[in-house]
């Protein structure tokens, strides 16, 4: 017989798999958000105490490490001083003007998880992450004049193609609008330089093309299981409830991302992304290069939705020919060749001629990028 575990123990346990994933959130922003890693650490230590934390945390202490937990915990806590409704808590939170003073940050959290527990909890529980950095268009907009370059010249064309980008995962579609951003790069300003949205791109080196061509889009389109309407105050106030409260470059960018959404709005489906894909790539379109892009989304798809989107993936690179090319170009997290860490790597196949390129590798927000094109196995 399987000797029995007292109840207790077992909820001890599954408290102590929670606290891991929360210090597993804090590892990532150890660096580049000392507010975010401070807050994190503290409530996985109230975690293993079975603190004000658990009460929040309840219900989600079975949460696969893909959904982030701790972000989500982040995110709510977050939102609430963003309503202005944790005025004690908001003083350590530069987004509100306030300055973080870390030694006396979770006495000042505490409180807030004991007032909004219910509350909280509903929230975690309900949300998924959402970062939607619009600064992974830098990325994308090299990416993509590297696409339509190498297409043109395997198709023998004289001038780019225009593009059908369609993304996967799009959350709420800032990254729809590449050709509408403005981006710096030392003393020359590509894109669009009218933009509400510009971007310091970081870049070291650059796309082995030229960058200065307009990109064309003729369409733009994007799912999500969760879309965001960015054009409604809710939707605003969820994505920048996922920025990380002591990154006040990110919330600009996010902030003159949104003012970008509303001048130029491209709705987001809600739709599973294999079905939604297979439907939009049907139909290959003569002088057209169809992108599918999707940038840190993996993580969060089923093996099952990860089988199936490369199969109908495989279906559309069957179909496409030289005049109506198909490339797929994702921003994503893998591991290096010594396994040790993950990079985000861009990366590009294109059909036909089975063309498969590394593009280059960056911060897992798109800022900075450093180039350095290599063939993709």
């Amino acid at each position: 017989m399987f000797p029995l575990v007292p109840h207790g123990e077992i909820r001890s346990t599954v408290r102590d798999v929670l606290a891991e994933l929360f210090l597993d959130a804090a590892a990532l922003c150890r660096d580049r958000s000392p507010l975010t890693h401070t807050l994190l650490v503290s409530a996985a230590e109230d975690l293993t105490r079975g603190g004000t934390t658990a009460k929040v945390m309840a219900g989600s202490e079975c949460d696969r490490k893909g959904s982030v937990p701790g972000l989500r915990f982040a995110s709510a806590l977050h939102r609430l001083v963003l309503e202005g409704r944790a005025p004690t808590l908001a003083k350590h939170y530069p987004t509100v003007g306030g300055e973080p003073h870390l030694p006396t940050l979770w006495a000042d959290a505490l409180p807030v998880l004991d007032e909004h527990a219910d509350e909280l909890r509903a929230l975690i529980a309900s949300t998924v992450v959402q970062t939607n950095e619009p600064g992974r268009s830098a990325p994308l907009f090299g990416g993509l004049h590297t696409a339509t370059h190498l297409a043109a010249e395997a198709a023998g064309r004289r001038t780019p193609f225009c593009v059908k980008l369609l993304e996967v995962g799009a959350s709420g579609g800032l990254n729809l609008r590449p050709h509408r951003v403005a981006y710096r790069f030392g003393d020359t300003v590509l894109g669009d330089p009218g933009s509400p949205l510009v971007l310091d791109t970081g870049w070291t080196a650059r796309p082995p093309v030229d960058l200065t061509h307009s990109l064309r889009l003729v369409g733009r389109a994007g799912c999500d299981l969760n879309p965001v309407d960015v054009s409604t105050e809710e939707g605003r106030l969820h994505l920048s409830s996922f920025v990380w409260a002591d990154q006040l470059a990110r919330w600009d960018r996010l902030q003159a991302a949104l003012d970008l959404a509303v001048l130029d709005p491209v709705p987001v489906r809600r739709a599973a992304g294999p079905e939604w894909l297979a439907d939009q790539l049907a139909q290959p379109e003569r002088d057209v290069l169809t992108v599918v892009w999707h940038s840190v989304v993996w993580q969060y798809a089923s093996p099952a939705d990860r089988a199936m989107g490369r199969a109908i993936l495989a279906d559309a690179a069957a179909r496409a020919t030289p005049m109506a090319p198909l490339a797929l170009l994702v921003f994503e997290p893998r591991r290096t060749h010594d396994q040790t860490r993950y990079e985000f790597q861009l990366l590009l196949k294109l059909w036909p001629g089975g063309v498969s390129l590394r593009l280059g590798a960056g911060a897992g927000h798109g800022i900075p990028f450093e180039w350095n094109t290599q063939p993709w196995a």
